[in-house]
């Protein structure tokens, strides 16, 4: 109870940082961490194939997939041109659903760190300031984010390709050759445009970077050194 006291107790709001580079990023690196792991965790989607027998007319087969993109466990059902015989139960091809959950996952904890950073600057900026450790850990953990946005975006734009190639109409109509025809390629500028995302938090976190460590004990003003002497040497 006393610990959550002191910690109510020092909450000093301040909408200044905001203003600033350090918390105006910060805020912008929240904001695309929602849209990166927003518009791939909930992703769902349909390719079709069309059947052509002589007998029946043309008919859509959908084939549904969704995040985390393990593919085989999406069975779809072919039609037989045969009237007497039942359709094939068949399977999607291929389980990327490492890189995609990486992907979120980095996406998830980036949009926590940046909540709780956010918390600090604005309501114990004092606290933040008190002391060297707080500056130092934030650009420790910032360049750590930088580093995995850049691993787990380059992860997922590989993984998102191999998607598209393991649903795309045209490849499965070639795998079943059946008499089928490729029909609608499943809807995915969603997915591009989490890979965009993955990018542009490369860019905010690796740039916060350098303003992060001008709050830092490791930088150092150019005109220091001539400050200190005059204050050496005196009136």
């Amino acid at each position: 109870m006393d610990t959550v006291q002191k910690f109510t107790s020092g909450f000093k709001l301040d909408l200044g940082p905001l203003k600033e580079p350090l918390g105006f990023i910060r805020v912008l690196e929240w904001v695309f961490s929602i849209f990166a792991f927003a518009t791939t965790g909930g992703y769902s989607g349909t390719t079709s194939i069309l059947m052509n027998c002589p007998t029946k007319a043309e008919q859509s087969v959908p084939i549904h997939f969704a995040y985390p993109f393990r593919l085989p466990g999406y069975p779809y059902l072919v039609p037989s041109c045969n009237a007497t015989a039942e359709g094939n139960k068949t399977y999607l091809i291929g389980d990327f659903s490492s890189s995609a959950e990486f992907y979120v996952c980095v996406g998830v904890f980036a949009f926590l760190y940046c909540t709780f950073t956010l918390v600090l600057y604005l309501g114990y900026q004092h606290v933040y300031q008190e002391s060297s450790r707080g500056p130092v850990v934030d650009l420790f953990v910032t360049g750590i984010f930088a580093f995995l946005w850049l691993v787990s975006s380059s992860a997922w734009g590989k993984g998102l390709t191999d998607v598209k190639n393991a649903t795309d109409p045209e490849n499965l109509v070639k795998l079943l050759g059946c008499s089928c025809k490729a029909g609608p390629f499943a809807a995915m500028g969603r997915l591009n445009a989490s890979v965009t995302f993955g990018f542009l938090n490369l860019i905010l976190w690796a740039g916060n970077c350098w303003f992060i460590y001008k709050e830092t004990p490791f930088h150092k003003p150019a005109n220091q050194p001539a400050d200190e002497e005059k204050a050496a040497a005196g009136p």
